[in-house]
Formats: structure tokens, sequence, C-alpha cells
């Protein structure tokens, strides 16, 4: 007899005996029948209400573990499926529960499976990423949407191993023609103009993409530069034969001739340079007196050209600087217009002179604002956080102040010129404008992105940023005309960029011109899950599913007609 069944019928030995005892208690007491009855019927209904709730509570349990063996058979099918597995065989003749246990452990097996095979697919993905992107290669064809099979798996592996070898093959290759090309630029002087040349120079070999065609697009640098060299050097073979007929017939001293010695071996792109120089300088030798005094003349105009931000057009406007037939009618012109030039600057000294100071009051400002944004100013600054601050405050107030007297001299020169006041095609008050909104938009972006930080970290993935058609202005705007403007500080004098109109031609010809200023906008869009979402995610009992540049900040540049 099983001790469930001694257990029962001990609890019935406990009724019966209490039942009897409760009888002679109501005898002793004398409790008539009629209440006999009442408190026996009492007894009944408990005992049958207790065993009736423990009915139901065993037959809940059964209900349970039949509705989880349902829903892990299920899920266990679809994990075989998934796992391109057998379907798991139960055994026969179990109890509901081991039946369920069994059913359970093999659920979770399949599951820690497909968690492994998913994480080896998902690292084998990040490879395959980085070697598409160095080699400009095809991707093996798995994605993350769907669980690999065991022979997939395998498969993806030697691919990867594949790619990784032809990677280290062509990065020895491009490392060798790399060495090659930097020798070949530093004998020609060579500095890397196109966005290829400074890729193969300047950015880190790990981070080259090594492709085919960027393969032969070095190999082919590489047999033009050397072609070059090869040029180079014939070049500079010739211009030491002339120079050697030279020395002869002027008689060059020998210590004048030592002087070039190392010139006169060497081929790189200084030693040519060099080897010309010396065969002009020879050639010139007879107009040296003449050429000397009007070379001066010539730099006393081109310091007053700088000043008064003469263009490239207006220069040309005087021919006579960039002839080379010197005489004594040359002479004449260069000193007739360096008094031109010298009255008109004296004349507008004070507007020319203002100009320079707020360029560069203007890059001061943002070169402090940039340090300003540097958490690190805190720290290993002596005294001199206080001192920048109280510049930076005295540059805002007094900027403003200075374009303000700025603008009425500018109209007293315009109205006397006739002309607008441009800086490199641009009117200057609106070249000032434009840079205090771009400055204004670069403190507000900062302002988002700190917002969008303390966000991030109290609310973690529940809220994401989006931004749109917005570049913030930098520390150096630099003008481009195929790039988006971005604010920059203030610098030394640059040529200007088509895209901006050129150089203001004495300030003539476009009086009214304007170029367009680029507007941006910024958006923000941010998305939190509340806590319920949070805690419905957590209840639910759904199956386990697969995871699825303003303007290139323009030296001032403008100028006068007298």
């Amino acid at each position: 007899m099983r001790r469930s069944e001694l257990l029962a019928a001990e609890a019935e030995a406990c009724l019966n005996t209490a039942l009897s005892r409760l009888k002679d208690i109501w005898e002793e007491i004398g409790i008539p029948e009629e209440q006999r009855l009442q408190r026996t019927s009492m007894v009944k209904n408990h005992i049958k209400n207790l065993l009736e709730m423990m009915i139901e509570e065993e037959e809940a349990l059964r209900k349970r573990l039949m509705h989880s063996i349902h829903k892990c058979r299920a899920e266990m099918q679809r994990l075989c499926l998934e796992l391109q597995l057998p379907v798991f065989q139960e055994e026969e003749s179990l109890s509901i529960l081991q039946q369920e246990k069994n059913i359970r452990i093999e659920v979770e097996a399949l599951m820690k499976e497909r968690g492994q095979r998913m994480q080896q697919l998902q690292d084998l993905l990040d490879q395959e990423q980085d070697l598409c992107h160095t080699l400009d290669c095809k991707p093996f064809g798995l994605t993350a949407d769907a669980v690999p099979s065991q022979e997939q798996l395998q498969s993806f592996k030697h691919y990867i191993s594949h790619q990784n070898a032809e990677k280290a093959q062509r990065h020895a290759e491009f490392r060798e023609l790399k060495k090659r090309v930097i020798l070949c630029m530093e004998e020609l002087d060579h500095i890397p103009e196109s966005s290829f040349e400074k890729d193969v120079v300047y950015e880190d070999q790990d981070s080259f993409c090594l492709s085919k065609d960027n393969a032969a697009s070095l190999r082919l640098l590489l047999h033009q530069l050397e072609e070059r060299r090869g040029e180079q050097e014939g070049r500079c073979q010739a211009h030491r034969a002339k120079i050697g007929q030279l020395w002869e017939l002027l008689q060059v001293s020998t210590g004048d001739r030592e002087a070039l010695s190392e010139h006169m071996v060497a081929s790189r792109r200084r030693n040519l340079e060099a080897l010309q120089a010396e065969e002009h300088r020879l050639e010139e030798l007879k107009l040296l007196n003449i050429r000397g005094v009007t070379d001066a003349l010539r730099s006393q105009i081109l310091a007053l050209w700088e000043k008064c931000f003469y263009s490239s057009e207006q220069r040309q406007d005087f021919p006579a600087f960039f002839r080379v037939d010197f005489d004594e009618d040359l002479l004449a012109l260069h000193e007739a217009e360096l008094h031109r030039l010298k009255l008109h600057y004296e004349k507008h000294q004070e507007l020319y002179s203002g100009v320079h100071r707020w360029r560069e009051s203007w890059r001061l400002l943002q070169e402090l604002e940039k340090k300003a944004a540097d958490p690190s100013r805190f720290t290993n600054r002596g005294g001199n956080l206080l001192k920048e601050e109280k510049l930076r405050r005295e540059l805002q107030k007094n900027l403003p102040k200075l374009e303000k007297k700025l603008k009425v001299q500018i109209q007293s020169w315009e109205s006397e010129q006739h002309c607008s006041f441009l800086v490199n095609g641009q009117k200057f008050m609106q070249f000032v404008e434009e840079q205090w909104e771009l400055h204004r938009a670069q403190k507000e972006k900062e302002r988002l992105e700190r917002f969008n930080a303390t966000s991030s970290t109290s609310c973690g993935s529940s809220q994401r940023l989006l931004y749109s058609g917005c570049r913030s202005p930098g520390p150096i705007p630099t003008l481009s005309a195929t790039k988006a403007p971005t604010v920059q500080t203030l610098g030394g004098f640059k040529p200007p960029h088509p895209g901006f109109g050129g150089y203001n031609k004495e300030n003539k010809g476009q009086p009214n011109g304007t170029p367009p200023c680029t507007q941006r906008n910024v958006s923000m869009a941010s998305i939190a899950s509340t806590y319920s979402e949070f805690v419905k995610d957590l209840k639910s009992t759904e199956p386990l599913k697969s995871s699825e540049t303003c303007p290139w900040l323009p030296t001032p540049r403008s100028s006068t007609e007298s």
C-alpha cells in the first residue's frame, strides 16, 4: 500500500475520532438533537469546502502543466525548424509532471543552441562588415534575420578566413607602394593635393580602403611620380650645364660657386628651384641696379595692396607691376602708383585698421569660446582661466561697438567711392552679421548636445536624438564651391574661392552683390517608453524571436580706387 493511501486512512480515522468526541461532548453538555444536527452539518460543510478547495487547486495545477506542455511542444517544434534539427521524441508512459519537465529542458537547450549560433553569426557579420569596407568586396550573404545552420556557419567562417588572408596580402602591397610614393614626393617636394593622395600619405594604413581600384590608382600614381622625377632630373642637368656656361662667361668667383654646390649634385624640387633661381640671377645680372630699386617699390606697393584689401583683379589693373623689362619708364610708373596708394590709405586708414582689428578680435573670441567649452580648462591653467574669461567678456562687449563704428565708416566710404565695400565679393557688414548668426547657432547646438547627453544618461536607450539639415559652425569658416559652409576663426589672408564671387574688384562692378547664405535647420525628435510599457514587456509571454562647413571665413579683402 502506498504511503499516500495510509495517510488517507489515517485522515479518515482522525475524522471519525473527532466526530465521536464531538458527540460525547454534546451528550455531556446536553445539546438538543436539532442543534446537534446543525453542528454536525457545519462540520461536514467545512470539511467538504476544504476538500473541494484542495481539489480545485490540484486541478488548476494539472491544467497549468498541460498548458505548459502544449506551449513547450509548439516552441520546441519552432526551434527545431529554425535550427534545422530533428524534432525531439518524447518518451511514452510518463506522468504529466515528468513530460512537462522533459519538454521544458529540451526547449531550454534549443534556446541555448539558438543563442550560441546567433552570437557566432553576429561576430562573423561584424568581421565581414570590416572586411567589406577595407577590401570593397561583396558580403557572404547571411543576415541576422534568420538562424544559420551549422554548415552555413562553417562556410561563413571559411569565407572570413580567406578574406583576412587577402586583406593581409593587399595591406603588405599597399605599405610597399606607399613607401615608394612618399619617397618620390619627398624628392619632388610634392605636397599631396588630391583627396586620394592625401588619403595615401596621411590616412591611417588600417583605415585605407584596399580595394582593387585603389590599388590600381596607387600604382598609376607611383608611375606618374617616377616619370616626373625622371623629368626633373633631366631639367636639373640642363640648368647645371647652362649655369656652368654663365659662370665662365661672367667669371663668377669660386666662393659664389661653392654656395650652390649642394644643388649641383641633388635633383630634388628645391634643388631645381635653386638652379632655376641661380640661372635667372645670372641672366639678369646686368639689370641688377634698376631692378633692385623697382623691386623695393614693388614690395611697398604689395604691402599697401594687402592693407587695402586689393583683389587679384585690381592688382592686374597695374600691369607694370608684372613687367620684366626693367628700365627708367617702368621705375617712374611704380613711383606714381606708390604715391597714389599712400594718399588713399592715409585717407581711409581708420576704416582699414578697424577691419583688421575686427578680424583679429573675432579670431581671438572664437579661440576663447573654444577654450571655455573645454572641460579641461579647470585644471593645469594657473591663473589664466579668470583672465581669459575677462578677455572674452570684453570682446563680446566691444565687438558690437566696433561693428557699429565700422558701419558708419563704410557708409561714408561707399558714398565717396560710389560702390559697395566688399570682402571677397560680399558686403562686409553682411558678412559680420552672418558670423554672429552662425556663432549663435553653434552655441545653441552645444546646448542641445549637453541636454541630449544628460537625457541619454537618465533615460538610457528609451530616447533618441535625430538631427537633419544642419552642419554646425566650426572654428574656421572656409568657402568651397562644393562643400557646405562652416564657421572658422579668422586667420591670415587667403585667395578667394570662385564659388564666393572672387575678390572684389575695387569694390566696383558689384555694388549690390550679395552671395547667398546657406540656411540651416536643427530638428530633434525623442521617443521615451513609459514605465507601463516596460512592465507590459516584462509580463509578455510571447515566444522569443530573433533580433532583428558659414562659408570659409574670407579674409577681409576690399579695395578702393582714388
